[in-house]
């Protein structure tokens, strides 16, 4: 069954955008009576049908509507993006397929990328959301100085993954206590000294992801996944 992003879906009917409709009527070849599945990024799934078959206006008439509760355990990855785009843009599909609730990222020192364009993101985002089923679409967030970003987050859950000497927790080991979980990944030459002593000044404590040194990308879907598993257990 074919899957459609509706967030402003409301009533009993819904008129995918022109795009949408285009794809859907010439593309898919969807026609009258046919089902399709709605998903609202709100935990909302709708099951529809086409009532009217336009290219320009495709109307689907709603048959039935569930609501998918929120997870108990929130997973926030704060993480700075890599300088090639499609390394962030794979971490953000897998990141919304596997089960995140929030991405934010960051501008650190030695970031190499200064600047995001958010709206390709979302859209990476939408499309695992409707591949994967998923149907609570992740909060992203703009690229904030990295400062900013620790002076606003709660320090009793939020941890610095780096690779600095010294005594780190194993993220496995608080990732599933209370009700979720910030996690800092940093770029590619990761955290500075100064950027480690500000999030130890803060409260935050730092927390290891094994012995492995990874990828930024790979860093940031690790805690992803122990984050899943963990609360899943």
């Amino acid at each position: 069954m074919h899957t459609f992003f509706a967030p402003d879906l409301a009533g009993s009917t819904y008129t995918l955008p022109e795009d949408e409709s285009k794809h859907a009527v010439r593309v898919l070849r969807l026609g009258i009576g046919d089902a399709v599945e709605l998903l609202d990024g709100r935990g909302g799934r709708y099951a529809a049908a086409v009532a009217d078959a336009n290219p320009k206006r495709c109307q689907l008439h709603i048959t039935y509507h569930a609501t998918v509760a929120p997870r108990p355990y929130f997973t926030h990855v704060a993480v700075a993006p890599t300088k090639n785009l499609d390394r962030m843009e794979w971490f953000v599909e897998k990141a919304v397929e596997v089960g995140v609730e929030r991405i934010s990222f960051l501008r650190c020192a030695r970031s190499e990328r200064r600047e995001l364009k958010l709206e390709r993101m979302e859209k990476i985002a939408i499309s695992a959301l409707k591949q994967s089923g998923q149907t609570w679409l992740p909060q992203l967030d703009e690229l904030t100085d990295y400062a900013t970003f620790v002076a606003a987050v709660l320090p009793e859950t939020t941890f610095i993954a780096h690779l600095a000497e010294g005594e780190r927790t194993a993220l496995a080991q608080v990732a599933g206590a209370g009700s979720g979980c910030c996690v800092l990944i940093g770029p590619e030459g990761d955290f500075t000294p100064q950027e480690i002593a500000l999030a130890r000044e803060k409260g935050i404590r730092p927390v290891t992801l094994g012995a492995s040194r990874l990828r930024t990308e790979t860093a940031a879907l690790a805690v992803v996944f122990t984050a899943q598993i963990m609360r899943d257990k």
